[in-house]
């Protein structure tokens, strides 16, 4: 696949190294439609290819939008761009978020750093009514206060969910915090979860996601209603090169969102 130009239509800076970026085709045409959870290869001329997840609304139809972390040489071409650069996109690409069978269930969104970015679609979906969850719980965590993401949603999204917000520290520059200071499976641990009709969506560091699933299983949550995303070094996006293969899966293709149960042995293995 050739990648299709788009036009940056807006750039946020979310905190230093870290930016998110709107991306319309310069036509002004629709892209592809999306599902939560897939992404799109980002293009820098001259600097090459990354693995992006969307982390935008499914209901903006006129646009892509991608949270992007500066820690390699085509984030970094990618960075230095602004509103009216040219970037090459293809996609999207993998398997999402099972939205289709949550209604009627609660639904934990367990998030940490930059993993917000792929679970963003899906607080949009509910945030808007879609879908039908029962209840929507959101347990966030990051390294330092300054490093939340979206941090200036988190108020409308506590209107309709609830939402648990902890960082591993917090130094003498981030003295006014008067939030939560720990990891992520405090309150995870601490939360009364029904083992019945309740589902959970993980992203992030692979050492948190172990813990908190982990933790998830003592509570009586089944394998099969635990699903997560994975991050592997995705080249190609069609499952030919390689590259990102995992146990059996290839994750551009077979993921990047699995469900637990069908991984479980994979996922255990440390360095896999």
């Amino acid at each position: 696949m050739i990648p299709t130009l788009f036009r940056i239509d807006e750039r946020n800076d979310e905190f230093e190294g870290t930016f998110t970026l709107r991306l319309c085709t310069p036509t002004g045409n629709r892209p592809a439609a999306f599902a939560a959870g897939q992404f799109n290869m980002l293009y820098a001329f001259g600097a090459g290819e990354v693995p992006i997840s969307m982390s935008g609304s499914l209901d903006d139809d006129d646009a892509y939008v991608h949270t992007i972390r500066c820690q390699g040489l085509a984030t970094r071409a990618i960075e230095r761009l602004n509103k009216g650069d040219v970037i090459g996109v293809r996609g999207p690409f993998g398997c999402g978020w099972p939205l289709d069978t949550i209604a009627g269930k609660e639904v934990l969104i367990i998030a940490g750093g930059l993993g917000l970015a792929p679970l963003r679609p899906v607080i949009y979906q509910l945030l808007n009514g879609h879908h039908g969850a029962r209840r929507v719980r959101l347990f966030y965590g990051a390294r330092r206060p300054r490093e939340l993401l979206y941090y200036r949603e988190f108020e409308r999204w506590a209107d309709a969910f609830d939402i648990t917000v902890t960082v591993d520290h917090a130094d003498h520059v981030d003295r006014a915090w008067k939030g939560r200071v720990g990891v992520i499976t405090e309150p995870l641990e601490a939360a009364r979860i029904s083992s019945a009709g309740t589902i959970a969506f993980l992203c992030g560091p692979e050492v948190m996601m172990r813990f908190c699933i982990h933790t998830l299983l003592k509570k009586g949550l089944p394998e099969s209603a635990i699903y997560l995303s994975m991050e592997r070094n995705m080249k190609c996006a069609t499952g030919l090169c390689g590259h990102c293969q995992w146990g059996p899966n290839f994750v551009c293709k077979d993921g990047p969102v699995f469900c637990y149960g069908s991984v479980r042995s994979w996922f255990n293995l440390r360095a896999l």
